[in-house]
């Protein structure tokens, strides 16, 4: 393991999957402690919250980062924020969105989805959906130039982005340019080397696996689709061009490498990083050399892809 961020672990929330209620309190907790110490701000985003109509006559809460002294239209990015599909925020990924924003040149739309386990598959992909085809429909009124918009996202959040752009294809709905996958949860058969290996590692290890995706696919669901679990697609061709970030001891490490083969092998252009000595969500030891470098450069690619 890299020692800087070995040095971090200690620093880092324990979150019990098996308790959703309980994480969520945990991270609000320690989400309101950070605001009473520093908040959240920044002089060159803008940030606004929007409601958003989904599936079920649900209303979602997204919110809407663009940068000041811009000029329209802009590229845009969905964003479908992480926490193993049942705990985890839009607003508590707020310096990532203004750091993208920034960075990117680019309007960011975060996604407050359905949590599992009250609302299991399909919610959150739906929520997600939802939100692109609002994003896009609204494009001229948001200053956004519909034909740049990208999809991203870390972990669950990044198993939904895949999810979505396969059903943007399947659906024929809003075209998407660009799929960023950050340490993509993809594969609930868990079989893959790297799930049997990685037992005992930090934020993440193959018991928490088992434990989102009970939660995330409900008691009654015993043979998922690919929009629950991307890596069962079998067909991958025509979708966006793919950045596939991986962690060296992730358990989801294995699945995110075959993702990124089989979409190579179906003619999908790919960009894909296998960051050395790193683990699942360790990018949050932002003091990390690493740390930095893969945020540079998954940053870049974004910025080159909308450009």
């Amino acid at each position: 393991m890299d020692p800087e961020l070995a040095a971090g672990i200690p620093m880092l929330p324990v979150l019990d999957p098996a308790d959703p209620v309980r994480c969520r309190e945990q991270l609000a907790a320690i989400a309101a402690a950070e605001s009473r110490s520093h908040g959240v701000s920044s002089s060159a985003v803008d940030v606004t919250t929007r409601s958003v109509a989904s599936v079920g006559q649900f209303d979602l809460v997204c919110r809407v980062y663009r940068p000041r002294r811009s000029q329209s239209p802009l590229p845009a990015i969905l964003w479908c924020h992480s926490g193993g599909f049942i705990y985890g925020s839009a607003a508590l990924e707020d310096d990532d969105c203004i750091q993208m924003a920034e960075s990117a040149r680019a309007v960011v739309l975060a996604v407050d989805y359905r949590l599992a386990p009250e609302h299991p598959y399909p919610a959150a992909v739906e929520d997600c959906y939802s939100a692109l085809e609002w994003l896009v429909g609204e494009g001229q009124n948001l200053g956004v130039d519909a034909t740049r918009v990208a999809i991203a996202g870390v972990s669950a959040g990044a198993c939904l982005a895949a999810a979505v752009a396969l059903l943007a294809r399947d659906r024929g709905g809003p075209a998407l340019i660009y799929q960023q996958l950050i340490n993509p949860v993809l594969d609930d058969r868990m079989t893959t080397a790297s799930m049997q290996k990685f037992t005992n590692t930090p934020v993440f290890d193959r018991t928490t696996a088992e434990a989102i995706w009970r939660h995330y696919l409900g008691p009654n669901r015993t043979e998922p689709d690919k929009y629950a679990a991307p890596a069962r697609a079998t067909d991958v061709r025509a979708l966006p061009p793919a950045f596939v970030e991986v962690s060296e001891l992730d358990p989801a490490r294995d699945e995110g490498l075959a993702y990124a083969i089989a979409l190579l092998n179906a003619g999908v252009s790919v960009e894909l990083h296998a960051f050395p000595g790193t683990f699942h969500g360790s990018d949050a030891i932002r003091t990390a050399a690493v740390t930095q470098r893969a945020i540079r450069e998954r940053t870049t690619a974004l910025k080159v892809a909308l450009e």
